[in-house]
């Protein structure tokens, strides 16, 4: 017996944790640095570059430096190692690939892709970067990713899991059912 899914999935939106502001944050500054890119220099997606780094050695390791500014900027975390407390260094955990995690390699690897092609073959591969920044910070809005939920319908288990969908006619407060 299993529990049913949800059709989407959503992060959750009623608070400000330290991987929903990461996301917020990191959106930002792939805009600012896709903006810059076409604007100022192509060399600005540099920006962009850093933050595929960033986000793939995240999804590699654990460690993210904003993560760690959060830390102390006291946020709480939502995926951090188990025993973290304030003052801890900030780890996302690393034990298994979890949804949200494959989401860092992904968003890094199509970042730095689509960012090395801005430069040798056209700059309109920065609507690409573009799109990825626009979606980060609307994920931190709205808790909704399409690469989330592509991942999601694939069978991914996300870590920041909403409640059960209840079946019709579920009663508010009543154990979701399952299927058989």
């Amino acid at each position: 017996m299993e529990t049913a899914r949800r059709r989407f999935y959503v992060v959750p939106t009623d608070r400000w944790y330290i991987e929903r502001t990461v996301w917020l944050i990191a959106g930002a500054v792939i805009l600012s640095g896709s903006a810059a890119a076409l604007w100022v220099h192509p060399l600005s997606v540099l920006l962009v570059m850093a933050t595929a780094a960033v986000s793939i050695g995240v999804g590699l390791t654990g460690f993210c430096p904003v993560g760690n500014v959060l830390a102390k900027l006291g946020f709480p975390p939502a995926l951090a190692e188990p025993g973290w407390k304030p003052g801890d260094l900030y780890f996302m955990q690393t034990d298994s690939w979890y949804l949200e995690r494959r989401i860092y390699i992904a968003v890094g690897v199509n970042l730095t892709l689509a960012s090395v092609l801005s430069l040798l073959h056209t700059p309109w591969w920065l609507a690409f970067t573009a799109f990825v920044g626009g979606a980060m910070v609307w994920f931190a809005a709205t808790g909704f990713c399409i690469m989330a939920n592509g991942l999601y319908w694939m069978g991914a288990e996300p870590r920041l899991a909403p409640e059960p969908e209840r079946f019709p006619g579920t009663p508010a407060g009543a154990e979701p059912r399952t299927q058989s």
